[in-house]
């Protein structure tokens, strides 16, 4: 193990040898760390948390007791292949939270970026990739595969089919099953995830100015309304549009994906 002179260790606590600890980590009681877990400065590990596999965990980020990070997938095509979990700084992971490594077949490699916060109960599957500033509530669930990109909230009791998408900005309602990709700033609720509009509260509290607002509020009308299949709308949408907001979306719609798309007017 190593480890800095001001690193804190209960005595009630275990860190395997070969863990590698920060500066100023704060490892609490009947915690067990990995012998491959490596955790940036300032982390604190509150009481009872499980940190296993080959984990990574960023600078200050703070795991709440009973959290289980870093174990194997709940696949059953994981034969015991090496993979790993990277998480970023600054995060926020409440109780209960379950974090898993990669598989082979994904990648290798789960990854979730900084300063997000995840509430209680939820999960985060094998080789999900996890943007920014991204906020996962009470018991939501994100399976294998899933790309969620920065600045996104799912609301609690939510879940996120394998392989989706869910584009920047957007905003998933409460008890909501999401089984297509969500355009960047979309709004989705009702059970069966259906694309009702745009995250109009998120972009406001964000700074977005007014004008690329309207401009994403015509482009949705264009995507629900246009003529044509919805991905020639995005199209024609990108050789018109000056915002760059509109062209996120235009990239999104026309990028590869695993996927069919939430639709406005569609669902």
């Amino acid at each position: 193990m190593s480890q800095s002179s001001e690193t804190f260790i209960h005595p009630g606590a275990i860190v395997e040898p070969g863990a590698q600890l920060g500066q100023g980590c704060h490892i609490g009681p009947f915690c067990h760390v990995g012998p491959e877990v490596r955790l940036g400065d300032g982390v604190m590990l509150k009481s009872h948390v499980v940190v296993t596999g080959d984990t990574e965990i960023g600078d200050e980020t703070v795991i709440f007791p009973f959290a289980c990070i870093g174990e194997v997938p709940q696949d059953l095509k994981f034969k015991g292949e090496k993979t790993r979990l990277v998480i970023g700084a600054r995060n926020r992971i409440r109780e209960h939270v379950t974090m898993n490594t990669g598989t082979a077949g994904g990648g290798g490699e789960t990854r979730v970026g900084d300063d997000g916060l995840f509430m209680a109960g939820c999960h985060v599957a094998h080789d999900v990739r996890v943007g920014d500033r991204v906020i996962i509530v009470n018991n939501a669930a994100l399976a294998g595969h899933c790309l969620i990109e920065d600045d996104v909230i799912v609301g609690g009791l939510s879940g996120v089919h394998q392989w989706v998408r869910i584009g920047q900005g957007a905003i998933i309602g409460a008890v909501t099953m999401v089984t297509n990709d969500v355009i960047p700033h979309g709004l989705v609720q009702a059970p069966r995830g259906e694309l009702h509009g745009l995250n109009l509260v998120g972009l406001k509290r964000r700074g977005v100015p007014r004008a690329d607002i309207t401009a994403l509020r015509a482009a949705f009308q264009m995507l629900a309304q246009g003529e044509g299949a919805f991905q020639e709308r995005a199209r024609r949408l990108g050789a018109e549009t000056e915002s760059d907001y509109v062209r996120q979306i235009v990239d999104f719609v026309t990028g590869a994906s695993d996927r069919s798309f939430l639709t406005p007017g569609a669902v």
